[in-house]
C-alpha cells in the first residue's frame, strides 16, 4: 500500500520510524536509510547497508530536518496519544519533505480484528493497541505542521485472501470483503 502512495525514496534521506525487523528498508535505494525501533530485539544485527538504532518514535534521536522522507508504518496504534509522535516525525522531516503513516484502521478493530503475533513456541499474543481514527491522525499532523497530501484505505480483498485462508477463516474473508484494514496517509511538511 505504501508503494502505491507515490512518495519516491530513491536518492532520499529516509527514516523508517518503528522499522521492526528493517525488511522495508531493504532495496529502498535511498541515499541514507535509517531504521529505529523501540524493541532492540527487532533490530537487525547483521551487517547491511542500512543503519539501525533503538529509539522511541516519541523522542527521535536526530537533528531537525534530517530526512527527506519519514515512514511510520503500523506503529502509532501502539501509542496512546498521537501528538508527541507527530511532533517528532514532523521535526525530523525537512521542509517540503514527506511523512508517510499507516495505521490499523478503526473499522477493522470495530469488526473484531486484533493485533497479534505468534511466538516461536506457536503461542498467540495480543499486542496492546490504541484506536486512532483518520480525523485524529490528521489533527495531530496538522498541529505538528504537516498537511495531508494523500489518503487511502487498504481493504479486505484479493491481496489478503491468502492470510484468511491460512488462518482457516475463508468465510470471514467473504463476510468482510471491502472492510478497511489499514489507513494510509501521506503528509507534506509545510515550508
Amino acid at each position: 500500500m505504501v508503494e502505491s502512495l507515490s512518495v519516491p525514496v530513491a536518492g532520499a534521506r529516509l527514516l523508517d520510524a518503528a522499522c521492526g525487523t528493517g525488511r522495508r528498508l531493504l532495496g529502498a535505494k535511498a541515499q541514507l536509510a535509517i531504521g529505529i525501533d523501540l524493541t532492540p530485539e527487532m533490530i537487525p544485527n547483521t551487517p547491511r547497508d542500512e543503519h539501525y538504532a533503538a529509539a522511541d518514535v516519541r523522542a527521535l534521536p536526530f537533528r531537525a530536518a534530517e530526512f527527506d522522507v519519514v515512514w511510520c508504518r503500523l506503529a502509532l496504534g501502539h501509542v496512546p496519544q498521537l501528538a508527541a509522535p507527530y511532533r517528532e516525525l514532523s521535526r525530523v522531516c525537512r521542509l517540503s519533505g514527506h511523512v508517510v503513516v499507516t495505521d490499523f484502521h478503526a473499522a477493522a478493530v470495530a469488526a473484531g480484528h486484533r493485533r497479534t503475533f505468534r511466538d516461536g513456541a506457536g503461542e498467540v499474543h495480543e499486542i496492546e493497541h490504541y484506536v486512532h481514527n483518520r480525523d485524529s491522525h490528521e489533527r495531530a499532523a496538522r498541529e505538528a505542521g504537516l498537511s495531508v497530501r494523500e489518503a487511502t484505505e487498504g481493504l479486505v480483498g484479493p491481496s489478503v485472501r491468502d492470510f484468511y485462508e491460512r488462518a482457516g477463516r475463508t468465510s470471514k474473508y467473504e463476510a468482510q470483503l471491502g472492510l478497511p484494514l489499514v489507513l494510509g496517509l501521506v503528509f507534506f511538511k509545510d515550508p
